[in-house]
């Protein structure tokens, strides 16, 4: 499976990060021990929302329409989770 991930900083709720990754597990465990430089200074991170595709282009191309504008628009709307 092929993964597109939308994270939280715990520290800086107002930080957020979305990413692509085939192990899900394994890539938040790296941005919580400060292993992707661009994510470091907002560590913890929580888990907010995946989504899972079998087909890598797929996936792709959702993570780079999520951080165009009006992908930003569409998951302030309707993917992040209101508390």
């Amino acid at each position: 499976m092929y993964y597109v991930y939308m994270l939280r900083s715990i520290s800086q709720p107002d930080q957020t990060h979305i990413g692509f990754s085939r192990d899900l597990k394994k890539r938040l465990a790296a941005h919580n021990s400060g292993q992707s430089s661009h994510t470091s200074k907002y560590k913890p991170w929580m888990l907010a929302t995946y989504l899972a595709f079998s087909d890598k282009a797929q996936a792709l191309s959702l993570e780079k329409y999520l951080k165009s504008h009006s992908g930003k628009a569409f998951a302030n709307k309707r993917l992040w989770p209101t508390d």
